[in-house]
């Protein structure tokens, strides 16, 4: 499984509920070879939080990435 790119920035905002948050996903490659998923996220403005998840294959990486992609437009995040 492949994504259309290795990474996207998405945000999620609501004025009446004074949200505005961003998600950013990434795939990137180590200095070992192997392939590494960037999870970024946190309120607009701030520096956020960040979580690694490395893989040997990247089409695990790829798979984790669609699956947390498809999560975060489910409830409400869009491209910026």
């Amino acid at each position: 499984m492949t994504t259309p790119s290795d990474d996207i920035y998405l945000e999620r905002r609501d004025p009446a509920k004074n949200m505005a948050r961003f998600y950013m996903l990434s795939i990137e490659p180590t200095l070992f070879g192997d392939v590494r998923l960037r999870r970024h996220w946190g309120r607009i403005g701030t520096r956020g939080q960040v979580k690694l998840h490395d893989f040997a294959k990247r089409e695990e990486a790829a798979a984790l990435f669609a699956s947390l992609l498809r999560a975060k437009r489910r409830r409400g995040y869009g491209e910026a």
